[in-house]
């Protein structure tokens, strides 16, 4: 155990020691080809010099390992290109020495040695250069591996193309080595007498996990490049069905080297799973929209505010500035920025969108031509206790922006809203539903004094999104690592999700295509039921929901509903150019009477009584209807009066 033990530690024998073996080799080479023509009768060595011919022999020999660097790959990682450095060494000894015994022949009449016999030399000496080689990199693979076999996840490789090699290949060198590849998969049936690696190919004619189990195995890794988006979540629920484990590997047609590609073998995340296609973006159009423009984003420091400044900076913005009262989270942002290569300059500014005079100071500075509004308060529950904060943020902090968009005509206003503002069951909802109305109330304002709008107003409504500050993902990975339980407040409670970067795509996309008034609606694909997700998130952390932990049903909390809506029920849709946007057609408020609820909204917020702050809102959006709240009350007595 403590020879293993030490040869195991042993990274690479010096290149002296290698050489010295290659010459022992070479000598044992020449040495048997010397007795096998003697055997025979015949004599390797014709001419009277032979000690010259031997030494020159040698020489050459060391020559050519030095001239094709031989001596330089680490034996026990041997490949190919060492193979053929060795073939290249040998042939080129065989080239010079046929060269000089032809020459031998023409001046002195006679041949120095047989050619035959220096053919099967050196033969002799490549087999036995290769095959020690060969042994070396065996005995290591076999018994002084850092991990022994029986502690590695016996795993399979999902596919049989180039990719799944590379994989393979790569997995088989790591180090320490996580995994033991006991075969690979082949959809196609097409390959099952054949073997890659030395490994089979199973070739796939029932489920998946029915095959791994045949072959004990307790992962798979996704590595094939034809595996289409339905086919990979059809294989990842099936094999989460068996409490097996599912890795995946990033499609990249350009591998770097080895260790770059096992360590981008990781497990499957929950965002896989989304029943999605990839987001095709107008480039063109958004790109026309930001270079070399003045951005200004709020709310830059949360989940979505921050990926909208990365996306922005890659269509070369003039000036970039970040806007966030969170002081922490927006320095991890300026420190992130400060490190992408870029010509925008990015401004980082702490502020709160509620002090009108402070924000004024901010357009007056920097003349934003565009503005991402995604500063928000988002929390259900905790805007249902504190609906002044609300007001604040959301509806006043809304309208404080889009003034000062409007004063300083801001050529674009881009609104990030919620499909919580769509027949509100809570305080936050309606809040936002209440900004929604305001900044459509403005560019109707503008049209119908000017004719034409200064600034153009534009909403995007999207659902919840999987990874967001606070999101349900985030909480369930959190109480997994602390063992449970999962806390869920109903069983049939329902949520559409979308990943980070492709909310905010749409996003700019909206806001290219926008031309004022509209209230863009996101395809969010298929509800997940909130349920299910616990279920699955377990599973791919690699344990069994209900026995190794629990999932606790809490009851829903205050203004929360069992599913959300993107549509209000008198609301229809018009089709964009775009497949997964649409425009919702909303009633529009006049500004007038709108200004003026808002105002009183305001400052009844200002006195911090609940009650009159929930009734009001009730009366700007008449569809607001608490649930599960002690606003309830207040929809009881406007229908008895």
């Amino acid at each position: 155990m403590k020879l293993r033990s030490n040869l195991s530690n042993l990274g690479y024998l010096p290149r002296w020691i290698i050489i010295s073996i290659d010459f022992i080799v070479l000598m044992l080479s020449f040495f048997f080809t010397f007795l096998i023509f003697k055997g025979t009768g015949l004599d390797y060595i014709s001419t009277p010099y032979s000690l010259v011919f031997i030494g020159s022999f040698f020489g050459t020999n060391l020559f050519f390992f030095w001239l094709f660097r031989t001596y330089s790959g680490i034996i026990r990682h041997s490949s190919n290109i060492d193979a053929l450095k060795l073939l290249f060494s040998q042939i080129s000894v065989l080239i010079v020495f046929l060269i000089y015994n032809f020459l031998h022949e023409i001046f002195f009449q006679q041949k120095a040695f047989l050619n035959t016999a220096l053919f099967i030399n050196i033969v002799l000496s490549f087999c036995g250069l290769f095959l020690y080689r060969m042994v070396v990199k065996q005995t290591f693979e076999l018994y002084f591996s850092e991990k022994s076999s029986e502690k590695l996840m016996r795993t399979v490789v999902y596919g049989t193309d180039a990719n799944a090699i590379s994989v393979a290949n790569a997995l088989k060198f790591e180090t320490p080595s996580r995994f033991k590849i006991v075969g690979f998969v082949d959809k196609n049936s097409q390959n099952a007498s054949k073997r890659m690696l030395d490994l089979p190919i199973l070739v796939q004619r029932k489920k998946l996990p029915a095959l791994m189990r045949s072959v004990g195995a307790e992962s798979v890794i996704l590595a094939d490049k034809g595996l289409s988006k339905e086919e990979q979540i059809i294989i990842v629920e099936q094999c989460l069905e068996y409490n097996y484990k599912v890795f995946t590997v990033p499609l990249i047609s350009d591998w770097e080297n080895q260790k770059e590609i096992s360590q981008k073998v990781k497990t499957i995340q929950i965002e896989d799973l989304l029943e999605r296609k990839p987001i095709v973006l107008d480039n063109k159009g958004i790109s026309k929209q930001l270079k070399d423009k003045v951005i200004l984003i709020s709310g830059a420091a949360g989940s979505i505010g921050s990926e909208i400044a990365r996306q922005v900076l890659l269509f070369n913005p003039k000036k970039i500035i970040i806007l966030d009262q969170a002081e922490t989270p927006l320095h991890h942002l300026k420190l992130e920025t400060e490190s992408i290569e870029t010509n925008a300059k990015i401004r980082t500014v702490v502020g709160d969108i509620r002090n009108m005079e402070a924000m004024d100071e901010i357009f007056k500075l920097y003349r934003p031509q565009v503005v991402f509004h995604a500063a928000a308060y988002k929390h259900v529950p905790l805007m249902e206790e504190n609906p002044s904060q609300a007001i604040f943020t959301n509806i006043k902090g809304t309208k404080n922006l889009a003034d000062l968009s409007c004063l300083y005509k801001v050529k674009k206003f881009v609104m990030v809203s919620t499909d919580k503002a769509v027949n509100p069951s809570n305080v936050m909802g309606a809040s936002k539903r209440i900004a929604e109305k305001y900044v459509q109330s403005l560019q109707l304002k503008d049209i119908s004094e000017k004719g034409s709008a200064a600034t153009k107003f534009i909403t995007t409504r999207f659902g919840n999104v999987l990874g967001s500050n606070g999101s349900v993902v985030p909480l369930f990975t959190k109480q997994i690592a602390e063992g449970g339980p999962l806390t869920i407040t109903h069983k049939d409670i329902i949520r559409y999700f979308m990943t980070i970067p492709e909310a905010c795509q749409l996003v700019l996309e909206a806001g290219a295509m926008g031309n004022g008034g509209e209230i863009y609606i996101f395809d969010m694909g298929k509800p997940v039921k909130i349920i299910d997700l616990a279920n699955k998130m377990i599973k791919l952390a690699g344990f069994i929901p209900e026995k190794d932990i629990k999932i606790e049903i809490v009851g829903l909390r205050p203004g929360e509903k069992l599913y959300e809506e993107l549509l209000n029920d008198t609301s229809k849709t018009i089709p964009t150019h775009h497949a997964k946007i649409m425009i919702a057609e909303e009633i529009q408020e006049e500004f007038e009477g709108l200004h003026t609820d808002i105002d009183e909204l305001i400052n009844i917020a200002n006195l911090f009584a609940n009650d009159a702050i929930v009734a009001k809102m009730k009366k700007i959006v008449p569809e607001f209807k608490s649930m599960n709240s002690s606003y309830e009350i207040l929809d009881q007595k406007e229908i008895t009066q």
